[in-house]
């Protein structure tokens, strides 16, 4: 590797593609392109779903092939044209999260969403982080990586951490509680969300 690589990689400036602002979704809330994010709880899913609908394009969702289950096209069609998702069954667990990599260091694909049934050390984490930056130096545009993770998460390294639970109320009202529970640069927060808020 040449001199100037190596200065390219150890600048502090930022690796995003010009013109790639942070993704705006359910109304003030804000997430960086070219980082990775992480969605816990158990309404991770529509959480991506709900940010997949603010941006055009594909959407890569890695899951793995030995857990059953996994997203419906009639029971998204709600919220996303079930043609935009791509799902991609890695057969190793090893292969989660290389295949993430891959797609984000292309810079091809808006949303990458890795389905993992734990969630990733923070050398995993950087690895996503810098592939993302490559993609956004070298692709066409700069991609959003999210980690969907059970429980109440936990990744290591993640730009901003979010947790959707359901809180639905009486008469069959949905409503859910949505947490900012990590983020670098805004403090930890709470709202409250209808199925208005989706639109």
């Amino acid at each position: 590797m040449s001199d100037a690589a190596v200065a390219h990689l150890l600048t502090r400036q930022s690796h995003r593609k010009r013109g790639a602002g942070p993704v705006q979704f359910l109304g003030e809330l804000t997430l960086e392109r070219a980082r990775v994010h992480e969605f816990c709880g158990l309404a991770r899913r529509r959480l991506a779903l709900a940010l997949a609908t603010k941006l055009q394009g594909p959407v890569f969702w890695i899951r793995p092939a030995w857990v059953s289950g996994g997203l419906n096209a009639q029971g998204v069609q709600a919220l996303i044209d079930p043609s935009r998702l791509t799902f991609l069954s890695p057969k190793r667990p090893e292969d989660l999260l290389w295949c993430m990599e891959d797609v984000l260091r292309a810079g091809l694909i808006p949303l990458v969403v890795a389905d993992l049934p734990q969630p990733p050390g923070l050398t995993a984490v950087r690895r996503l982080h810098l592939a993302s930056e490559t993609g956004a130096q070298e692709g066409k545009l700069a991609s959003l990586g999210v980690l969907l993770t059970p429980q109440a998460g936990g990744a290591p390294g993640v730009e901003t951490r979010w947790s959707l639970q359901p809180a639905h109320g009486p008469r069959g009202a949905e409503t859910w509680c949505l947490e900012r529970l990590r983020a670098r640069m805004e403090p930890e927060k709470q709202w409250t969300l209808t199925a208005a808020d989706y639109d």
